[in-house]
């Protein structure tokens, strides 16, 4: 058992309640990406009333709490806490009803159905039992709660906002996730962890008309299906079956009557690569198809592109890594694995990158273990609601647990005393 932790396990113990406490009143107000203002305001009184240095408002709503104690190394840990507009399905007693309005004005359901809950109550609970239990490490502990990750706009916005001269540099960036997973489970990897991630808004030009006179137009319908067919072509037919990648048409949006034909419309797209110089083929794959369809539809003007969002690789630096592996696998044993790169992707880096220090980013698995166990079995993991599923909902025995321990372990590698890889 890690030397820190071994020293806080009766605190741990007696602190799971009040963080399941937490958890279920996060869960229940959810609060949309750059919006996070209640959740902001908990998160910053709570680290305060534990003697940090707490600077709210950091890139609109982050808030950034600083813990110094003596002459050490400095150990930047992170937290997501957007949630995303969608209604939640999980049934649970502490659901989400809350709805609320979008950027755009468009009111939908809110829902933490991709974990940041769980990744705030972790971060609240790693702040206090790092305050409660100085004598057991020296240095300087920063805890970042950060807005806008769904939206790939928070780290930057935190950035933009002065974080690398306002705070401390870290000597390391530590940053985790909650998965479907066996509940009590850690998945760490050295190098490429997450994929990158763009999605993209393409707007197609034609020329409207009656729905019985469609000589008389230029159809972006059309226009728009052909556009999607071709655009799988792209992982399908000129990525190689070596990388990996995925593009995705998430809408097609046009008309609003089945008897006109509409003037434009639009598509939605989302890709993931493992590799620049597949990213930067296929946006340009992207490009190429786009202006080529519409063209051969006589369109009256090339497509209009914007960037929604866009989120870079996620890579572990290698000795972290294997420091932070060596601390897992002493106190978790078997229960911390090498798990394979996900493609799903973070905008955690985004600190790394700009302060130029190592970071590394981990997986803690939260599906009820005989549930995982028996998918396994019966090959049906892929019937596991995962994260962006309206019923997707981490279980709290053993996830909240091994979350603390996990960022704990990691944290005490740099930061204990005692123990040996410090």
């Amino acid at each position: 058992m890690s030397t820190l932790i071994k020293g806080m396990a009766s605190s741990i113990d007696s602190l799971l309640p009040e963080l399941e406490a937490i958890y279920k009143d996060l869960h229940q107000h959810p609060e949309l990406s750059m919006q996070e203002v209640r959740t902001a305001e908990i998160v910053a009184n709570y680290a305060e009333k534990l003697g940090y240095e707490v600077t709210r408002e950091v890139g609109v709503t982050g808030v950034v709490a600083v813990l110094r104690n003596g002459d050490g190394p400095i150990v930047m840990l992170r937290a997501d806490m957007d949630a995303l507009p969608m209604a939640e399905a999980t049934g649970l007693p502490y659901a989400s009803t809350v709805r609320a309005k979008d950027e755009e004005g468009v009111e939908g359901g809110v829902a933490h159905s991709c974990g940041h809950d769980m990744h705030v109550t972790w971060l609240l609970g790693i702040a206090r039992l790092m305050a409660e239990h100085r004598d057991g490490w020296r240095g300087t502990l920063m805890a970042v709660f950060q807005p806008g990750e769904e939206v790939a706009r928070g780290a930057r916005s935190m950035i933009d906002d002065g974080m690398t001269t306002r705070f401390p540099k870290p000597d390391v960036i530590f940053g985790q996730h909650v998965m479907v997973g066996a509940a009590g489970t850690v998945g760490y990897r050295s190098g490429t962890i997450l994929s990158a991630g763009d999605s993209l808004k393409v707007k197609l030009f034609g020329r409207g008309s009656h729905g019985s006179q469609p000589q008389t137009s230029i159809d972006p319908v059309i226009m728009a299906a052909s556009t999607t067919l071709r655009l799988q072509t792209i992982v399908s037919r000129e990525i190689s079956p070596r990388d990996s990648a995925v593009l995705t048409i998430g809408a097609l949006q046009a008309g609003t009557k089945e008897n006109i034909i509409p003037d434009d419309a639009t598509l939605k797209l989302n890709m993931r690569t493992f590799d620049e110089d597949v990213r930067e083929y296929m946006l340009g794959a992207i490009r190429r198809i786009c202006c080529a369809e519409c063209t051969a539809s006589n369109a009256p003007r090339e497509p209009e592109f914007t960037t929604l969002s866009s989120y870079p690789l996620t890579i572990n630096d290698a000795q972290t890594s294997e420091r932070v592996r060596k601390a897992f696998e002493t106190h978790f044993g078997e229960r911390a694995y090498e798990t394979p790169p996900a493609a799903a992707s973070e905008d955690f880096s985004v600190f790394g990158r700009e302060w130029g220090v190592p970071y590394a980013f981990w997986f803690i698995g939260g599906t009820d273990p005989d549930l995982f166990q028996k998918a396994v079995e019966e090959k049906k993991l892929n019937e596991i609601p995962s994260n962006h599923s309206p019923k997707f909902a981490p279980v709290l025995d053993g996830t909240l647990r091994t979350g603390l321990e996990a960022m704990l372990c990691a944290a005490g590698a740099w930061l204990s005393k005692g123990d040996v890889s410090a």
